[in-house]
């Protein structure tokens, strides 16, 4: 009865098919294991591997040990010490490999290798959706009969979020040669799917959303600690002002070897926020202004994107200094959800807390006469991810809404009209 929770916990109503697939793949037999290629296709709409990248790890099913390997390297050999002669590259039974360096020499590297375990995701950059290595494994089956699955795969993309289910039997992936005359297949290939859950990834959220118009005044702020609170009693130096005269020290504190982020003070404290402001309103059109501020100090966001909600997506126009595609996850029935990226060289690299550390587009939307009202909130996103990860949203409540008419605003006129009513029905009494 209470389980249900947890099997629904990795589900992304705007992308319900995302996934990273691991396929392994035999493609030959060695004298005491196989030679397998293993690649991760990242088949996520909006959600990538950013710096410092994958690390992935399993268990073995017997006594394997890995003899080589090309394109990614395991983190920790082990012991091998039964092993007189040459020892192999790992004899753990549950080891960790990570990506190679851009910049490792050739005859290290196969293809789809070798970018420090940065993964794009298939909307933004689909020829870097995926990364592979080549692994030599010994001590293992020489047969498809006597061949052991590994078990227990676990993906920290950098850190925890991902849930890989057990590797199955699949079709034998099939290779084409480069002039596309001759197909070869795998021996045999296994499938690993791991699905990503933000409640695993972090404890707290990583995003929140801010709101203004040129109707209202009020500049609807992101939710009071969105992202955590400020409490240097139980966690000092957990951010840091802009003025401060420590503030280098504080970047190149403890934390910066292990990626920790480290937020502007705000009253949010939040490393990103987008704020959402509905800008000029035509006949035909109206116009917002995105605005995509970084309040990490230790963190660059290369390639990336946020994702909103909006039932005016439909008829999105024109789109300035931003990237653009629509998603449909409900079989294309509804286009309400819109990706957005930065331009390459221009702007993908959102900077590190401080004058640069923000991005910025208009949106130009067409007016649908039948659905369009500023009234009661619509002009504002339904929901918003910034790299994956939905942000915190403000109260409904609390929106900018239209000024609308109220019994208080007609008073001043009411008023008068009663007092002088009221005053000649005295003054007819008293001389009646």
């Amino acid at each position: 009865f209470f389980s249900a929770p947890a099997t629904t916990e990795a589900y992304d109503s705007l992308d319900p098919n995302g996934n990273i697939t691991i396929k392994w793949d035999i493609i030959s037999w060695t004298p005491d294991g196989y030679v397998a290629t293993v690649t991760m296709f990242n088949y996520q709409q909006f959600r990538h591997i950013p710096a410092p990248g994958w690390q992935l790890g399993w268990s073995w099913a017997k006594k394997e040990v890995i003899w080589s390997m090309v394109g990614a390297q395991a983190t920790e050999q082990g012991d091998c010490s039964k092993f007189k002669s040459a020892p192999p590259h790992c004899c753990k039974r549950d080891p960790t490999i990570v990506d190679l360096l851009p910049g490792t020499p050739f005859n290290q590297q196969i293809a789809n290798c070798c970018k420090a375990g940065v993964i794009k995701t298939f909307n933004q950059d689909p020829g870097n959706a995926a990364s592979s290595f080549q692994i030599s494994v010994g001590l293992a089956g020489t047969t498809n009969k006597t061949v052991k699955m590994p078990k227990n795969f676990t993906l920290r993309a950098p850190g925890p979020g991902y849930t890989c289910g057990r590797a199955l039997v699949g079709r034998p992936t099939k290779y084409y040669s480069s002039d596309g005359r001759r197909v070869t297949q795998a021996l045999m290939s296994w499938n690993v799917t791991c699905t990503y859950s933000q409640f695993l990834a972090q404890k707290t959220p990583t995003c929140c959303v801010s709101l203004s118009s040129f109707y209202n005044d009020t500049i609807v702020n992101c939710p009071t600690c969105s992202c955590g609170c400020q409490n240097n009693i139980t966690r000092p130096g957990s951010c840091v002002n802009d003025n401060s005269p420590y503030l280098q020290s504080a970047i190149n504190g403890p934390g910066k070897l292990t990626g920790q982020p480290l937020v502007q003070c705000t009253s949010h404290m939040c490393p990103i926020r987008i704020h959402w402001h509905v800008k000029l309103n035509y006949k035909d059109y109206w116009r917002v202004k995105v605005t995509i501020t970084n309040f990490n100090y230790r963190m660059n966001y290369t390639d990336w994107n946020m994702v909103a909600q909006h039932p005016n997506f439909d008829n999105i126009t024109k789109l300035f200094s931003f990237n653009y595609k629509p998603l449909t996850p409900y079989g294309g029935r509804i286009n309400d959800t819109a990706m957005f990226w930065g331009m390459k060289f221009y702007n993908d690299l959102l900077n590190q807390a401080g004058p640069l550390g923000n991005a910025q587009s208009e949106l130009l939307m067409r007016k649908d006469s039948e659905t369009f009202t500023f009234q009661k909130g619509w002009a504002f996103p339904r929901r918003v991810y910034f790299n994956g990860d939905n942000c915190v949203m403000p109260s409904p409540d609390d929106y900018p809404w239209l000024p609308s008419a109220s019994p208080l605003t007609k008073q001043p006129w009411t008023l008068p009209l009663l007092v002088f009513w009221t005053a000649l029905a005295t003054l007819l009494a008293y001389y009646v």
